[in-house]
């Protein structure tokens, strides 16, 4: 029996289990690259984003982490034979379908996709059926791509378990959530996990360019006008939109696709004519198409360090609202989170200090989730360590009491220290005896400690926010006779 025919209704009328609809079964992947759109109208109504998906590795953009050479995902692509099961888990847009069309093409099997959002049990039985009777007449191979893998429960993924063990199909699943959290443990420890990060600027800037360089953007312009195939020809896309695009869509490259695509569309519906050589599609046009208003910054110019100097002093100022703002402008910007997140850190002890000890832990733990979670989801921890930095009491006596040291130092030069706190004897050179605090009560010794002509110098005075430390002062220096 045809595969193709295998699970439409029975004669009797019998409810029609999932047949193979598009990109879910038939032919190989190999075999499903797009046609051009003379050779088939129907494949010309996709997205531009699937127009443009790259099918071999050296035009995919990005994962360079996973891609490097000899990885085992880039083996896995290249080689092709025995595709292992996986989870490819990172943000929208940044490639998980893509490499896991590539996998099947290249390894020759059938290419079957489903998203778990609006599947159930049903279809995914369908897809085993077919992948066994695959296996039993001439022994192709099933690639099954499940998007949004999380979305499935306990029972549904209990069901693809047995199928991933006897090596009918293999597994690809892709999800946005931790898949440590989302997926079974039993499905989980079959399967190789590949993190993903959202693209770079640049990087997306790249997929755009790309993408106005192919046929297929033309088609698509083509396809909107009421012209011959060639009147989309003289469109024009300003550098500063495709800047915009790639900056504002989030590390998304689907996201800056769909936009570039009705910014060209919308631009040639309306006839825009600005210039005289033909149709344009500016950062306005960009903006309407992404539905985001452009930022005027610079990352290198003066913005870049006005708006972080503004960010300094409005949560300096004790301002959480002027803080958040400053920061989403340089968020919005596509601003570094991690130039940002130094500049917390540094205030955190520059203008806070001992006065909230706590505020460096914020900051140093935003730092982390900057660098372990990446944009967009870091976004939260910056915005939490701003609101913490902005509310914290403030003083900045340690940086004042360090400046007075440093210029005590570099005004009458480095005093020896005393012997008994040196690391051990010289010869010729009586050192005394070293009084460790911890023979005391209290764990405070009356021993000088400063070098000979600093004695009594006082550099760290607390300030009004501090008053548990100048306490503390107080009664270390009256126990030290002082």
């Amino acid at each position: 029996m045809d595969i193709d025919t295998l699970f439409e209704p029975d004669a009797e009328g019998g409810e029609p289990s999932a047949g193979p609809g598009p990109g879910r079964g038939g032919a190989p992947a190999g075999n499903s690259s797009p046609p051009r759109p003379s050779e088939s109208p129907a494949e010309d109504a996709r997205p531009l984003a699937a127009r443009v998906r790259p099918g071999r590795l050296e035009e995919f953009v990005g994962q360079t982490h996973l891609l490097g050479k000899d990885s085992a995902l880039r083996m896995a692509i290249e080689q092709g034979h025995n595709p292992h099961s996986m989870i490819l888990y990172g943000p929208p847009g940044s490639g998980k379908t893509t490499l896991a069309r590539m996998i099947a093409e290249r390894s020759g099997a059938v290419f079957e996709e489903l998203s778990a959002v609006q599947t159930g049990r049903a279809e995914v039985r369908a897809v085993l059926e077919r992948a066994a009777h695959r296996q039993a007449t001439n022994g192709t191979r099933t690639v099954f791509f499940l998007d949004e893998i999380h979305r499935f429960n306990k029972a549904q993924q209990d069901a693809l378990l047995p199928a991933v063990e006897e090596g009918l199909l293999t597994l690809i699943g892709a999800t946005t959530e931790n898949p440590a959290f989302e997926v079974n443990g039993a499905l989980l420890s079959r399967m190789r996990v590949y993190a993903l990060t959202a693209l770079s600027a640049e990087e997306v800037g790249e997929v755009l360019r790309r993408a106005l360089a192919s046929e297929q953007l033309d088609a698509s312009i083509a396809a909107t006008a009421d012209q011959p195939s060639d009147a989309g020809r003289g469109i024009m896309v300003e550098p500063e939109a495709l800047d915009f695009l790639a900056l504002r869509s989030e590390g998304d490259a689907r996201t800056a696709l769909n936009a570039l695509e009705l910014a060209v569309e919308t631009a040639v519906e309306l006839g825009d004519r600005s210039s005289g050589i033909g149709q344009r599609v500016g950062v306005a046009r960009a903006e309407d198409a992404l539905q985001r208003r452009a930022v005027l910054y610079d990352k290198k110019g003066d913005r870049h360090y006005d708006y972080i100097s503004a960010w300094i002093k409005a949560t300096r100022g004790s301002d959480p609202d002027a803080s958040l703002y400053y920061l989403a402008v340089m968020l919005e910007g596509g601003e570094d989170p991690r130039f940002i997140v130094r500049r917390m850190v540094i205030l955190a002890s520059e203008d806070i200090g001992n006065a909230d000890p706590g505020a460096l832990s914020v900051a140093t733990a935003a730092a982390q989730a900057v660098e372990h979670v990446g944009l967009p989801e870091a976004k939260f921890a910056l915005a939490q360590a701003a609101i913490y930095l902005s509310l914290a009491p403030k003083s900045n006596t340690a940086g004042r009491a360090l400046g007075a040291a440093a210029g005590h130092v570099r005004e009458h030069g480095a005093a020896p220290a005393p012997g008994w706190l040196r690391s051990g004897p010289r010869p010729g050179q009586d050192v005394g005896g070293y009084d460790n605090p911890h023979a005391h009560p209290g764990h405070v010794s009356p021993q000088e400690l400063m070098p000979e002509g600093v004695a009594g110098t006082r550099f760290y005075e607390p300030d009004e926010v501090e008053g548990e430390l100048a306490r503390r002062l107080e009664e270390i220096r009256r126990a030290r006779g002082r």
